[in-house]
């Protein structure tokens, strides 16, 4: 089994800290880039599994890719979506994006992926799709992965509800313009992660869909070409949380640039969060910058426009000298893990006291009872790197990281080792055995 050690930060830390490109704007732009009537170029792609798996997919329909660094050119189909099979691995965007896209083609193509992504709820897309003129047929259990999709979907209205995974919703929205009816969805319950639908509508206006209409209740795309274009993918503000949240428990200075109070990004709410906790943040133009406290204070929020950002709350919280309620976020038990579920567990197994309710959770002013402890990720980037923020102060912790792949700046701990203390290291040999990985 693979592992990482993690070893506490030095005080009086005070350094910057690069961090890729957003994945979810990279993912939008890509698919937009693949659905023009030309040739686009996308700077500042990240290297994680989700946009390399993304890549890779619109490769199999016939969408020509050339790599240059971190981005690449992308030229569409010159005649005809191509049939083929997708691994999306454990992509929860990939999958959703692209077999939205599948829905565009006379072929059939077969979307699926690793087993915890197969175990991830599709059904409101997958009949959506159908609704909309697609032939989708499961492979195995109904409303879930692996599916093979025949199109063309033809467009028009359709239901969906804005509860389960605004995902879904992208997902109808990117490929809207390339429907002769365009699309009109009606949201039978209210809309979550609003930010990421924004964020779709807008990365959809830089490559000319700008007939898109946002509303409580109903997002409307009207029918139309992309346009080729030059597109720059910003920082990601959800990878910026562990660094930041770094400098947050540890007393330290840490600024992450190429991310500002212009970002689109919903995640950007990590700077205001932070502040809310005592800490100081400078946010200018392009760049983020967040000093930790003498002490932290632990806060009440409503976490459904920025759920990512969840266990990163979580182990600031479990730093501060009074508790931090999270609420609004039921539906992160459906994510890569059991959002809630599983970080509770393992956040008690650290000695976090940690409390989970209906919607979230309650975490208890837990520093002094912090502890070594191995910990399991359950396939999820994210609480694998909230565990290495709370490493930061309390050495020791071993964290399996089997299954988590490159996602989300992963493999690399997030680019952390720059922090000077939070180090990819091997755990000691079980007794009577080597170790692996």
């Amino acid at each position: 089994m693979s592992a990482r050690v993690l070893r506490a930060v030095r005080r009086g830390l005070d350094v910057t800290v690069e961090v890729p490109g957003s994945k979810s704007i990279a993912n939008r732009a890509l698919v937009c880039a693949a659905l023009a009537d030309g040739p686009s170029t996308v700077g500042g792609v990240p290297d994680g599994d989700d946009s390399v798996a993304l890549v890779e997919g619109l490769e199999v329909r016939g969408v020509g890719a050339e790599r240059t660094g971190r981005g690449g050119r992308i030229v569409p189909p010159s005649d005809r979506w191509r049939a083929g099979s997708i691994d999306a691995r454990l992509a929860g965007t990939t999958s959703r994006f692209l077999t939205a896209v599948a829905a565009l083609g006379r072929h059939t193509t077969v979307v699926d992926g690793a087993p915890p992504l197969r175990r991830r709820p599709f059904r409101p897309l997958l009949e959506a799709l159908a609704t909309l003129g697609a032939v989708v047929e499961p492979l195995d259990r109904s409303g879930h992965l692996p599916v093979a999709v025949t199109g063309p979907a033809r467009g028009g209205r359709v239901e969906l509800p804005g509860d389960v995974s605004s995902q879904f919703v992208t997902a109808l929205m990117l490929v809207g313009p390339a429907m002769p009816a365009g699309l009109a969805l009606d949201l039978t319950t209210p809309l979550i992660s609003r930010p990421y639908v924004e964020m779709t509508a807008s990365v959809m206006a830089a490559f000319g869909a700008t007939g898109v209409d946002v509303a409580e209740r109903r997002v409307e795309v009207t029918p139309g070409p992309y346009r080729p274009t030059s597109y720059r993918v910003e920082a990601d503000a959800s990878s910026a949380s562990y660094p930041l949240a770094i400098a947050a428990v540890t007393g330290g200075r840490v600024t992450v640039p190429g991310l500002g109070a212009r970002s689109m990004q919903g995640d950007i709410a990590i700077a205001g969060l932070l502040e809310r906790m005592g800490c100081r943040v400078e946010l200018t133009a392009d760049s983020v910058t967040v000093e930790g406290p003498a002490e932290l204070r632990g806060i009440e929020v409503d976490m459904a426009a920025f759920s990512d950002l969840v266990p990163t709350i979580a182990a600031v919280g479990a730093c501060a000298s009074s508790p931090t309620r999270i609420s609004g976020v039921a539906f992160i038990r459906g994510k890569e893990s059991d959002r809630l579920g599983d970080l509770s567990a393992e956040l008690r197994r650290l000695g976090v006291g940690c409390v989970e309710t209906d919607d979230g959770l309650l975490i208890e002013p837990s520093r002094a009872s912090l502890r070594p402890a191995r910990v399991a990720t359950h396939d999820d980037h994210r609480l694998a790197l909230a565990f290495a923020v709370l490493g930061s102060v309390q050495a020791g912790i071993v964290v399996d990281v089997d299954g988590v792949g490159s996602e989300g700046w992963a493999a690399g701990w997030g680019g952390l080792d720059a922090l000077g203390g939070v180090r990819r290291c091997r755990p000691p040999p079980p007794a009577g055995g080597a170790a692996r990985g």
